[in-house]
């Protein structure tokens, strides 16, 4: 029984590791990039926020929702009141109902938030083949090591494809996503984006840019968590001191 029971939990441990070789083979490792954010007193990088969400506009948004985050969060990325109404105003919701009772068109207001591509989730995944493009709000706290993935996920397109591998219409083949048969199209490559502050417009700085945003996206308090994480731990050394020379006041007379 004990015997047969380890044996149970053997191939259920291994199933999973199975199907996924099956699928496409191995993943390497994701490959780190030098963050900004990284580390006890990283920040972000106004300059790249936009810029990555300037690809969100552009490419991104077409298939994939962001519906946690709100126009007038973008003021975090640099930008004035002024612009983010007129960011903003670019896009209709539906409001309502009126006193008429009927649903009506308006344009978007800085507390909206970010207007999804498709009405619902069969609609998106009837756009799609069947695949259904997954919000991207959460996407860096959803994978593990997540901006890396994004970025290794950008960059891991390859044409070439491994000996004795088919992929069906609508598959493309990518290093580091799982199985490696995946829906989405390569959604960057080099000088597909237009830069109005003069960085360089390669796939990999693309793929850097983008993931700076949605690691902002999903974490936009990171820089206020680590200003008060230092403050605390600050606070704490210095009570430990005066708390060490309290006691040593109070014991000195003492043998």
């Amino acid at each position: 029984m004990f015997v047969r029971n380890i044996l149970s939990a053997i191939i259920i441990s291994v199933a999973p590791v199975s199907s996924v070789l099956a699928a496409g083979g191995d993943t390497p490792p994701i490959p780190s990039q030098d963050w900004s954010f990284s580390g006890p007193f990283g920040t972000y990088d106004k300059a790249a926020l936009q810029r990555g969400y300037k690809i969100y506009r552009e490419v991104c948004a077409s298939c994939h929702s962001m519906k946690r985050v709100r126009f007038r969060n973008l003021e975090a990325l640099g930008y004035n009141e002024d612009q983010i109404k007129a960011i903003a105003a670019e896009y209709s919701v539906e409001d309502g109902p009126n006193e008429d009772g009927d649903m009506f068109e308006r344009a978007a207001l800085p507390s909206d938030a970010f207007i999804s591509p498709f009405p619902n989730d069969n609609a998106a995944k009837a756009a799609n083949g069947g695949a259904f493009p997954p919000d991207l709000s959460l996407m860096t706290k959803a994978r593990a090591n997540g901006s890396n993935y994004v970025h290794a996920l950008m960059t891991g397109y390859k044409d070439k494809l491994p000996h004795g591998v088919e992929l069906s219409d609508g598959q493309y083949w990518n290093t580091y996503f799982t199985g490696n048969k995946i829906a989405m199209a390569p959604p960057l490559m080099d000088e597909s984006i237009s830069y109005e502050d003069g960085t360089i417009e390669t796939l990999d700085q693309y793929a850097k840019d983008i993931s700076h945003f949605l690691t902002w996206a999903a974490d936009p308090y990171m820089e206020e968590r680590k200003r008060t994480g230092f403050k605390v731990i600050l606070f704490l050394l210095i009570f430990a001191g005066v708390m060490y020379g309290v006691k040593r006041r109070i014991w000195s007379n003492i043998h």
